[in-house]
Parts: structure tokens; sequence; C-alpha cells
């Protein structure tokens, strides 16, 4: 029995050994290995042998990881106060750096983006910080990308996603828009009476050198007006075209 016991002690500690001893990483995960608290290197993916007890593996993922930064209280240049998120997608490059540079890389770069957030938008006023989406956010990818440099993470997008404004400033940049729509509204009017005024001199000058084309003219409105029954319609006629019958009358009277 005591035999039995034994056995079964040493197959535990066995099992456990070589629990301790075996590690998998998949493709994208590596292991940082220290011995006794010295960094040995980078192993993975695939079958990893550790000496329990010895060695200390830390996985880290070498995926692209998304976060939303939290919402930051900026006030811009021309001191007005928003509330602004962003959000950021990173991965490590050096898993090595990622862990022995800093203690906590997710963290460490969460926070370089909230600071880096409020101190790059209070560069820029509201208009700019609303239309010019694509600079800020290229600038705010650079600088974060720069400052996580040392600790093997490459920065690869960051994108602006909502500017939230106070009501008075909604209700103020509502009313810019609609002057804006009018001001719009009455350029495009004003320029088409300019149009049809240059039109109608042009047709005026034709006339005056072919009095035959008023002629013409009234005429044509004739056939127009004549299609429908619904109205009497009083039409003046040019004197120049009644003028033979007066001449003939007044001749056949003489």
């Amino acid at each position: 029995m005591p035999g039995v016991m034994g056995l079964g002690v040493i197959v535990f500690i066995f099992l456990f050994f070589l629990m301790n001893a075996l590690r998998v990483l998949r493709e994208y995960e590596r292991g940082v290995v220290f011995r006794l608290g010295r960094l040995i290197g980078i192993k993975g993916p695939g079958l990893i042998v550790l000496i329990p007890i010895v060695d200390k593996l830390i996985k880290v993922d070498l995926r692209t990881i998304t976060f939303d930064v939290q919402p930051q209280d900026i006030i811009t240049k021309d001191n007005v106060s928003v509330k602004v998120n962003a959000v950021l997608y990173f991965r490590v490059l050096d898993p090595q750096k990622a862990i022995v540079n800093v203690e906590n890389f997710f963290e460490a770069t969460n926070q370089i983006a909230q600071t880096t957030l409020r101190s790059i938008l209070g560069q820029f006023e509201l208009d700019e910080l609303l239309s010019n989406r694509d600079t800020i956010n290229e600038r705010l990818q650079s600088v974060i990308d720069e400052q996580t440099e040392p600790w093997g993470i490459k920065v690869s997008v960051v994108e602006v996603k909502n500017v939230d404004l106070p009501a008075e400033m909604t209700r103020a940049i509502a009313k810019q828009a609609e002057a804006e729509r009018e001001r719009r509204a009455k350029i495009i009017h004003a320029e088409g009476e300019f149009q049809a005024s240059q039109k109608l001199s042009d047709a005026a000058a034709i006339i005056s050198k072919h009095p035959e084309a008023l002629q013409l003219r009234y005429l044509q409105t004739l056939t127009e007006i004549s299609v429908t029954n619904s109205s009497t319609v009083i039409f003046p006629l040019p004197i120049d075209i009644i003028r033979p019958l007066l001449d003939m009358k007044s001749g056949k009277s003489d």
C-alpha cells in the first residue's frame, strides 16, 4: 500500500511538472520567457518547453487591438468647450519591449491617447475640428505612434468619432447654416435675373435691327393663345401691320 501511494505521488509530481513545462502558443501569440528573473528570449509559435518553477512565460498577442478612447473635455483654440472621443488601432511589433520597457503597454497606450487627444485638438478651432477630420486624424496617429514606439507598439489608425457640442453652440451653427443657405439662394436668383436680362437685351438688339421679327413674334403669340378658348384676349397690333389697309381705305374714299 505505501508503495502504491508513493507511486501515485510520483505520477502526480511528474504530471504537474509536465503541465507546467509544456506550453502551446498560437500563430498570433509570442511568449516572453524569463529564467530566474532574467530575460532569455522570445518563444513561439508552437510547442514551448519550459523548466517548471525556474521559467516564467508571459504571452503577448500580436493581433491588432481596437479600443475606444474615453470622451475628453476639450477647449478649442477659439474657446469652445466640446467633448470628443476617438477610436485607436494598434498592435505589438516587439513583444520584448512591450513587456520589459513598460509595466502595462495597453494602459500606457490608452493614457497617451487621452493626453494627446486633449493637447492636439486644443490647437484647432471648432470649424477646423468639424471639417478637417482627416488632417487631425493623421496628426493624432503620428504623435501617438512616436510616443509608443519605444514600447514596441505600432499605432496604425486614430479616428475621431464624435464631437459633442453644447446646446447653444448647436443652435448657433444651425442658424449660421440657414443664413448660408439663404445667401446662396439669393446669389443664384440674382445670377438668374442677370442672365435673363442679358438675353432680353440681346433679343431687343436683334428686334431693333429687324422690325419684322417683332411682327412674327406677335403672330406666334396669337397662335399659342388660340389653342385654348377659356378666355378672351385683347391683343394690340402694331400699326405697321394695319397701315397698308388704312392707306387703301383712305385712297378709295378720295
